[in-house]
């Protein structure tokens, strides 16, 4: 049943308050958490020329605008959390928007690619239409978005105080065609471990065109 905007309000208060309370501790506890595999994904399919412009949906305390940064990109960070917005400009040393992800308001045809790295599953079912068209409007022809969620059996609630939607592979995909993303690559995370231990659905779609399907499970 569709879920009411005062709902939608609640959800992204309580979801961004939970971040807010523990930011410090959210730091230590990614700050070197291992996601290359993910930044060269969304990269290896970006046909731009360097340096690329790309946004860090969710970016957090910033860890990944710094990868970019290095890499000689020229990223900028979202993040609906004012403390994680706060650390991102000290960590990362770039700009960073402080926008919730139900409240978007995005440049067009701005970004090469979309970094969405452990953040979109915060975003309510019913909403993830209206916010992956925003996202689409947002990248240059042939943009490039990369997701990694928590897979799941497409539940959807509260857990452990943060909203979050668990798709499966073929709920994924469905949204995102709907929105006019092609597929380009998908795979499991983390690798070298069995199916039931990979916990996370990385996958990289590209605004127009299309491409062959590669799975690098």
């Amino acid at each position: 049943m569709k879920q009411a905007m005062n709902d939608m309000t609640f959800i992204a208060t309580k979801t961004l308050e939970h971040y807010n309370e523990r930011a410090d501790e959210f730091w230590d506890g990614t700050r070197d958490h291992d996601v290359k595999q993910n930044i060269t994904a969304l990269l290896r399919h970006i046909s731009g020329v360097p340096p690329l412009s790309i946004l860090d949906f969710g970016c957090g305390p910033g860890r990944d605008l710094l990868t970019f940064r290095a890499l000689g990109h020229e990223p900028i960070g979202l993040d609906g959390s004012s403390p994680f917005v706060t650390m991102a400009r000290e960590h990362g040393g770039c700009e960073v928007w402080e926008q919730d992800f139900l409240a978007l308001n995005l440049p067009s045809c701005r970004f090469d690619g979309i970094f969405a790295n452990a953040s979109m599953f915060h975003i309510p079912c019913q909403e993830l239409p209206r916010v992956l068209s925003e996202l689409h409007a947002a990248l240059k022809p042939n943009g490039v978005l990369f997701t990694s969620n928590p897979r799941g059996n497409n539940e959807e609630g509260w857990n452990l105080g943060r909203y979050g939607a668990y798709h499966d592979l073929k709920s994924w995909r469905t949204f995102l065609e709907a929105a006019a993303f092609s597929e380009l690559e998908y795979y499991y995370r983390p690798l070298g471990l069995p199916p039931p231990q990979q916990h996370w659905l990385s996958s990289v779609w590209q605004k127009c065109g299309g491409s062959k399907i590669s799975n690098t499970e």
